[in-house]
């Protein structure tokens, strides 16, 4: 590790990659010195773009001395192995949600990380966006009385983007509740204290032709009394953006006029490997990657849809923008300042934890938690009835 700098190795330059690249870029503690792929196009970016190593597998690149901690962006049936390999090697490790597909492989990420004592986060989820917090820190304040209920929806085009087959396939990570539910899951968590007591759940997979869970509603009742309903479909019909000035979750701008684009794009490909083709050809490396990236201009905070938090003296709503708090007698917005650096509320908890010995939030006894509600919720639709949870944890003070 250099005097400032954790010097960060990237396994898997897919589109989580992709996406989390400009907060790589841009932050001041971060350099990137090494990543892994299976895909040549990939790695010949990465080293010409960087100036850096790119290996063909992760355990070299767990291997390479120049590397202080590792970025796993791979697909999530490999996130418990690939955690391990870099434990195993005295790598600090950053993983994308979700986390892992069971508790046994989250416990054992946890027990491989805290043997090698190196430091575990799981990230990015939108539980670290600035307004969420902002909000998290009003209720918790006390100052608009005792948080009753939370209200949140997301309606997307999550499930017409290009896929590989995996993530068209529940018991292989794919569908909604194992990408997009962690994601409500963890904003509901944060803002209610962490201490969920139970879930009942209903899922729905309605086209045949991409065989998962597309959409999902719950009903979560926390330890104190309050409780939240959480409801996404990824159908690519009603976009709740709309309900956002039209701030897309990435936080720019979004254009109305693009309605359908995601479907139109997809019909283009007709067997299953023709859709990876598409798929590939929007990763990092690719050759439609530019055209895929984050656009250029102002940007506000990400964002996962609509959110009201209840509270005895006020209804709190965060935005792309800050936060708007509708009391009694009158309604006040304050404004959230935008970081230079996107998603930077994710490299600082990692690197303090890392640096600074942190505990951080996002670790691994927090994510299993999220894990075990978004389970609960598969077993709870599949099984007709409320799911009691038994490894919640509260929010540390």
């Amino acid at each position: 590790m250099t005097a400032s700098k954790l010097r960060l190795g990237v396994a898997g330059l897919g589109r989580a990659f992709q996406l989390m690249l400009p907060t790589l870029i841009k932050h001041p503690n971060i350099e990137l010195v090494a990543s892994a792929d299976p895909r040549a196009e990939a790695r010949e970016r990465f080293a010409a773009e960087f100036g850096a190593k790119a290996h063909v597998s992760i355990e070299a690149l767990c291997r390479d001395p120049v590397v202080d901690a590792i970025y796993i962006a791979t697909p999530h049936q490999f996130h418990a192995e690939n955690v391990a390999v870099a434990a195993k090697h005295g790598k600090h490790v950053l993983v994308e949600k979700p986390m892992a597909l069971s508790l046994d492989e989250c416990r054992a990420m946890i027990e491989a990380t805290k043997r090698a004592r190196v430091r575990l986060v799981v990230g990015h989820s939108h539980s670290f966006d600035a307004p969420i917090r902002r909000a998290r820190e009003i209720i918790a304040s006390g100052a608009v009385g005792r948080l009753r209920m939370i209200s949140a929806l997301n309606f997307t085009d999550f499930l017409y983007r290009p896929r590989r087959p995996e993530e068209l396939s529940t018991k292989a990570g794919g569908g909604v509740l194992y990408n997009q539910a962690p994601h409500h899951v963890e904003i509901i968590r944060l803002l209610g204290g962490g201490k969920l007591r139970s879930v009942r759940a209903l899922t729905g997979a309605w086209d045949d032709k991409r065989p998962t869970e597309g959409a999902y509603s719950a009903l979560l009742s926390f330890e104190d009394g309050a409780f939240a309903t959480i409801t996404y479909s990824g159908y690519a019909h009603f976009d709740s953006d709309e309900l956002d000035n039209w701030i897309a979750e990435s936080g720019y701008a979004k254009d109305p006029k693009a309605y359908g684009a995601t479907r139109r794009l997809l019909a283009r490909a007709g067997a299953a490997t023709e859709e990876i083709a598409l798929k590939n050809a929007r990763n990092y490396g690719g050759s439609d990657s530019a055209r895929a990236a984050l656009p250029d201009g102002p940007r506000l905070h990400q964002h996962f849809g609509f959110l009201i938090a209840s509270c005895d003296k006020a209804d709190i709503r965060p935005t792309a923008d800050g936060v708007t708090l509708y009391q009694d007698d009158v309604r006040s917005f304050e404004a959230v300042p935008v970081s230079s650096v996107p998603r930077t509320e994710v490299i600082d908890e990692f690197y303090d934890a890392v640096v600074h010995r942190k505990p951080p939030l996002h670790g691994g006894a927090w994510s299993l938690a999220t894990m075990e509600v978004c389970l609960a919720m598969l077993q709870s639709a599949r099984e007709g009835r409320e799911v009691i949870l038994r490894h919640q944890i509260r929010v540390p003070a």
